[in-house]
């Protein structure tokens, strides 16, 4: 069997453990170098506790041109702005990229600027990326040589709305969204707001209405078909380590029932294995697909006794390291070396 190359540079972080995790015992899959600035000369288990049994990868500090020599497809598992300075070295060689930073995602450099840093190193790239939602883009990205893999929020919400998006049935909508995400999602490294003691036993929204992947989420609509949609949304900080249930509402489509949206969902993922359609009124938990790749999606409607306006409410739930990060990145990889996007990510998660 012709094995993938593969190297990871940011090892040191969530997102590189779970890519590990996935691709350290599959036969197709050859782990070459894994580099970072932390961690140097340490066996992966050392860093990465569940990869006990793999210390024949070593952390290593080398340049990214080195870290990638010979390989087939490198993971960028890096902060913004420090990827896009990394990815500089890359671009032009002979390796496809799939970076989890948000540093090539959007594609109009306002929004960049806006949500991430005030200079881009490189934005005259922005827009060469293909966005890596399998769901959304899978032919183009058989094919990519640079992929950028999507943000946890922006998964999970573009998820529960892209059948909407893409049979016309949210122009001109107002979506208003609330969701909830797991401590992991603020990586490694603790921060005042985001360690243990103030994340436990405790609900907080932050970034109100200015999340940054509220430009990536309107791109990410609007390239599904949507047209005229306004967002609002808020991220609410849990006392989970990871999960993310995203919880949108918007005025119900005219001439259309619950049972319409229902087949509507059912329809548009029925090719997509890792997505289920839960029954109508019964709502996605975290539990059911924390440690996989999987997608829950649920719908409810409510019409207002005194208005007579009818409220659709679409409820996703995923793991933001895996399907929100990590995992889709897989999908990702899986599709640009000639697999099917689920391969080897089918494994059930725990329950409860």
């Amino acid at each position: 069997m012709k094995k993938t190359k593969v190297s990871i540079i940011g090892g040191g972080g969530y997102g590189a453990a779970e890519i590990l995790r996935n691709l350290v015992t599959r036969e197709d899959v050859d782990i070459l170098r894994v580099s970072s600035k932390d961690y140097i000369g340490r066996p992966i288990s050392k860093v990465h506790r569940a990869l006990a049994g793999h210390d024949d990868i070593i952390i290593q500090d080398i340049t990214p041109t080195e870290c990638v020599e010979g390989a087939d497809v490198v993971f960028l598992a890096m902060p913004h702005v420090i990827t896009a300075k990394v990815a500089l070295e890359l671009l032009d060689l002979n390796v496809r990229i799939i970076d989890l930073s948000g540093d090539f995602r959007l594609q109009n450099i306002e929004d960049y600027q806006r949500d991430y840093a005030p200079k881009h190193p490189c934005p005259e790239r922005l827009g060469s990326f293909v966005y890596g939602m399998p769901e959304l883009n899978s032919e183009a990205i058989k094919s990519a040589k640079h992929v950028a893999s999507p943000g946890c929020f922006a998964t999970a919400i573009s998820m529960g709305l892209l059948p909407l998006a893409a049979s016309g049935l949210l122009n001109k909508s107002k979506i208003s969204n609330v969701s909830m995400t797991g401590s992991s999602g603020s990586g490694v490294h603790p921060q005042l707001g985001t360690h243990h003691a103030i994340r436990a036993n405790n609900l907080k929204a932050y970034k109100i209405l200015t999340h940054q992947h509220t430009s990536e989420i309107s791109q990410t609509l609007t390239s599904a078909g949507a047209e005229n949609i306004t967002l609002n949304f808020v991220p609410v900080s849990a006392p989970l380590v990871r999960g993310i249930l995203a919880i949108s509402q918007i005025d119900m489509p005219e001439g259309k029932t619950i049972d319409d949206i229902q087949k509507l969902y059912q329809d548009y993922y029925a090719s997509s294995s890792l997505v289920s359609i839960t029954d109508i009124g019964v709502s996605p938990e975290i539990v059911a697909v924390a440690g996989t790749a999987r997608v829950e999606i649920g719908l409810s409607i409510k019409e207002d006794i005194h208005s007579g306006i009818k409220t659709l409410c679409c409820i996703t739930a995923i793991d933001n390291l895996i399907k929100g990060g990590a995992g889709q990145a897989i999908q990702s990889f899986n599709l640009m070396t000639g697999k099917s996007q689920d391969f080897g990510l089918h494994n059930p998660g725990l329950w409860p």
